[in-house]
């Protein structure tokens, strides 16, 4: 069985899949195409209209069978709620994805990490690649409940009660706003604001994946210096003050942040949906790294609605977790970027903040993961882990080796394995361990979700691991990529 995080990928084997989530929550489900947009009601299954051509609800089990899917679909989005409506899902026990397959074996366990005042949350999505199907983990928040959410599908949701508060499509109040929506947390998935019948976003967020001991068995460059980009609509006047008033220093504008936030929202505005990738299959991070800006930290902004950049500064400073990413005190540089879509005129609009990659910043980087990962080993009464230059070459070079080539394994496209790459690198150590993750924006977040597996944790607080390196890369479609590679 494999143990998910937020953006976790699992490739499916053929045949029906068994999807329940126990506990106080309807279980919900849409059916799109690679748009995120539902042809019609007969899409979205939920409680009071449980079957769809290879869907079928009955109580916390959702059957799929994605060969039977209806024409055209690509992918299947796994929502819940509180059920009782109208609750905020942090006023309940986590709610966790079981998958299983026909025989019933389990394939996958999924627990998304705390909400605040969501009161729906997109759980997980079913998606076709290639010739088969995949299973990412979402663990996205809506706060403006179930109805909300049909809307940026592209579900008609009719009110019969105008004064009603409930969060259940099809009985539930129309919305009463436009260019603002729920929020997904700035460290790990794009902010977005959202104005129907823009679709929700499909972003993924951190991800994780544990290599054990084995058998016996460079560092970037970093990027130039800033290129100035003209502010004609005031953007740096709006955003620095709010930074200044949270003790964080001010953003330049740079003109190939910029220059990637144009490619970005005008992707978006073509495909007509939020989403960390467009419909060409680029992220919004491979865009930076494109455009020659190698960073160190990264966030941004995606957002529909906002008519004009002060509307679209003032969404992200009334938003919480817009907030944090726009005072970001790591980022010293930015660049944002609007498009319209020319069937619907709406705008998409593209925000990026990031600060550089440098030797001296990322060697901090690396010795924190270090500190914290010894930190955990003496609260487990286990010796701290010595640094290792052999192990630390390895380490950073397949973490940018992910980068560059868009892959997230232990094992490279050509077959390499981690013990491999530690005894190419120099190393003599006997035994080789590795974690790997991505999608976490700092050290601290990237050990704690480590410490959070079981499989990375027993790596972490192993008694016979003596030696570590550490890898960072920034880009690829996950935007940040860490490596792990114990040895003794």
């Amino acid at each position: 069985m494999n143990v998910l995080v937020p953006g976790g990928n699992l490739p499916l084997p053929g045949g029906a899949l068994a999807v329940r989530v126990p506990g106080p929550f309807d279980v919900c489900a849409l059916v799109t195409d690679d748009s995120g947009k539902v042809r019609g009601d007969a899409d979205f299954v939920f409680y009071n209209q449980p079957a769809a051509p290879g869907a079928l609800l009955r109580g916390d089990t959702l059957t799929l069978e994605p060969d039977r899917l209806r024409a055209g679909a690509t992918r299947v989005t796994v929502v819940v709620g509180a059920a009782e409506p109208g609750t905020p899902l942090a006023r309940l026990p986590l709610p966790t994805l079981h998958v299983a397959d026909a025989p019933g074996r389990v394939l996958a366990r999924f627990t998304p990490p705390p909400t605040q005042g969501e009161t729906v949350l997109l759980l997980a999505e079913f998606y076709r690649r290639g010739g088969g199907w995949k299973l990412r983990a979402l663990g996205q928040g809506y706060a403006d409940g179930l109805a909300g959410l049909a809307r940026d599908f592209g579900v008609e949701v009719v009110a019969e009660d105008s004064a009603s508060t409930s969060g259940r499509a099809g009985a539930g109040p129309a919305r009463g706003y436009a260019g603002e929506g729920g929020a997904a947390p700035a460290s790990r998935q794009p902010t977005t604001a959202r104005r129907p019948p823009s679709p929700g976003p499909v972003a993924p967020g951190p991800a994780f994946a544990p290599h054990g001991p084995s058998a016996p068995h460079g560092p970037s460059a970093p990027h130039g210096s800033a290129v100035s980009a003209a502010d004609p609509d005031g953007f740096l006047a709006l955003v620095n003050p709010a930074r200044a008033a949270a003790g964080s220093p001010p953003v330049s504008l740079d003109a190939r942040l910029s220059s990637a936030a144009r490619a970005h929202a005008a992707a978006l505005a073509a495909a007509g949906r939020l989403g960390t990738e467009g419909a060409d299959g680029v992220s919004v991070h491979q865009r930076v790294t494109a455009a020659g800006y190698r960073y160190l930290a990264v966030g941004e902004h995606l957002v529909s609605g906002p008519r004009t950049t002060a509307e679209f500064v003032a969404y992200c400073l009334r938003t919480d977790q817009a907030r944090q990413t726009l005072r970001g005190p790591a980022f010293t540089h930015a660049g944002v970027a609007r498009a319209t879509d020319a069937r619907t005129g709406d705008a998409y609009w593209t925000a990026l903040w990031a600060s550089p990659l440098t030797p001296d910043g990322l060697a901090r980087t690396e010795a924190e993961v270090v500190d914290l990962t010894n930190r955990e080993r003496a609260r487990a009464g286990l010796r701290a882990l010595a640094a290792d230059p052999q192990l630390t070459t390895a380490a950073q070079a397949h973490s940018a080796d992910m980068v560059a080539r868009a892959f997230y394994s232990h094992t490279s496209p050509e077959g390499s394995r981690p013990w491999d790459r530690a005894a190419a690198a120099g190393s003599t150590r006997r035994a080789i361990g590795e974690n790997i993750a991505c999608g976490q924006r700092s050290p601290a977040e990237v050990v704690e979700g480590w410490m959070n597996s079981p499989g990375h944790r027993a790596n972490i607080l192993k008694p016979a691991f003596t030696h570590l390196g550490v890898g960072f890369g920034g880009g690829g479609p996950s935007g940040t990529y860490w490596t792990q590679l114990f040895g003794a």
